[in-house]
């Protein structure tokens, strides 16, 4: 019995989706739950799984497509229909005896006369030219007389070579060997909504950005001292986005317009911190976001966000994981970064960018010293929040990532 399969519910305010790489082809046996098509919405990349065991039918839509919700994108059939029906691609062809080839009529060879005339029919005409001597000796004086009252042809001028350009130092020289190719490739429903959603902030909100440097050195002394006993026991590693997701939190509570939002005319606080994490995944950057982070343990932050990134890898993350953030957290730094203005993502009024590690030479008491250093910096909507609160919020993190026991005892 023929099912329709039509694309499911994947996410609040979605209506629709792009059909992505299909995974089966007509005619393959399918197994329930078995991923048949990529769904790409402005939210994520889904995987649709057969609802039933079978036969994929026909295809309705094809990659790059759009889909409604609720749309029939394909058949699929089960039980007998799918037994008995099998895919023209399987169907071996039907071996036919190749028939015999018609006999040739033997000519008869022609003669050597009947070869001759062939050949001066095929061969081309040529005019035959006598010799002098061949011709009569008054026609030849005529031609000579001629010849010498004949006044000579006067040559050509000589035209003067045309200077050519002098080839310009540093210009490129043409080379027609090589080939200049170009690809156009369209952009995926992700893609196309991250673009829009940049633009969008770009248009909508008054962005400034301020800037700060923090010392690494407790930190990396800390993970150094606890790192090991931190990976037996939780098996994940102990990284430093758990530390700014902390310090970041601890500051929020201090500047609460930073983690409020603008509907209308009106401001919106929360008075819980929903921490978006930027993440580069296999379709481009999604930012999945730690619900209620600030009951969230630094194993617990640090589990999430490596499941978060492996899934991103896969394009398995779900919608509503990427719905909600309150505050993004953005880390260049590990693609090698050393400082950026990152864009807030809306309608959020935030967004903390984080960058590489670097040895620096840095004053300590009178003296030059090399610590390990890192560039802050925090994008926001400066409609709402002043410059003297986005300044004291990045300090506020710098002192914070610099002496972590005061997450300890909140002060």
């Amino acid at each position: 019995m023929p099912i329709e399969l039509k694309v499911p519910e994947i996410g609040e305010s979605i209506t629709e989706v792009e059909i992505g790489d299909w995974l089966k082809k007509p005619g393959d046996s399918v197994k329930k739950d078995e991923s048949l098509v990529m769904l790409e919405s402005d939210k994520a990349t889904v995987e649709f799984p057969s609802p039933e065991s079978g036969t994929l039918g026909q295809i309705l839509k094809k990659q790059g497509e759009m889909a409604k919700i609720g749309e029939v994108i394909a058949h699929l059939e089960t039980g007998e229909t799918a037994s008995a029906k099998k895919p023209e691609e399987t169907k071996a062809p039907e071996t036919k005896p190749s028939p015999a080839p018609p006999k040739q009529e033997s000519k008869p060879q022609p003669d050597e006369s009947q070869s001759d005339k062939i050949e001066t029919t095929t061969q081309p005409r040529f005019t035959e030219v006598k010799s002098d001597q061949d011709r009569p000796r008054s026609e030849r004086l005529r031609e000579t007389t001629a010849a010498e009252h004949r006044a000579p042809a006067r040559p050509e001028p000589q035209k003067a070579p045309s200077k050519q350009a002098e080839p310009v130092l540093g210009a490129p020289k043409p080379d027609s060997t090589i080939e200049r190719q170009t690809e156009v490739v369209p952009m995926n429903k992700l893609r196309r909504t991250v673009a829009e959603r940049l633009v969008e902030a770009q248009h909508n909100a008054a962005l400034l950005t301020t800037f700060n440097e923090i010392d690494m050195s407790s930190v990396m002394a800390l993970r150094k001292e606890h790192g090991e006993a931190f990976l037996k026991k939780y098996n994940v590693k102990l990284g430093f986005l758990s530390f700014f997701v902390k310090a970041a939190i601890d500051a929020l509570k201090q500047f609460p317009a930073i983690n409020a939002e603008i509907r209308g005319t009106d401001i919106v606080y929360h008075n819980y911190f929903d921490i978006g994490v930027a993440i580069g995944g296999g379709k481009g950057l999604v930012v999945p976001v730690l619900r209620n982070a600030e009951r969230m343990s630094f194993a617990e932050i640090e589990m999430a966000i490596g499941d978060f990134g492996q899934r991103a890898k896969d394009n398995k993350l779900k919608p509503d994981e990427l719905q909600g953030g309150t505050f993004t957290i953005s880390n260049g730094g590990v693609y090698g970064s050393l400082l950026s203005t990152p864009i807030v993502n809306p309608p959020q009024s935030g967004v903390l960018g984080l960058h590489g590690i670097q040895e620096r030479p840095v004053a300590r008491d009178g003296q030059v010293v090399i610590r390990p250093m890192m560039y802050v910096a925090l994008t926001y909507d400066h409609r709402l929040v002043d410059g003297r609160e986005a300044v004291t919020f990045l300090k506020r993190v710098k002192e914070t990532i610099e002496n972590p026991a005061r997450m300890l005892i909140e002060v």
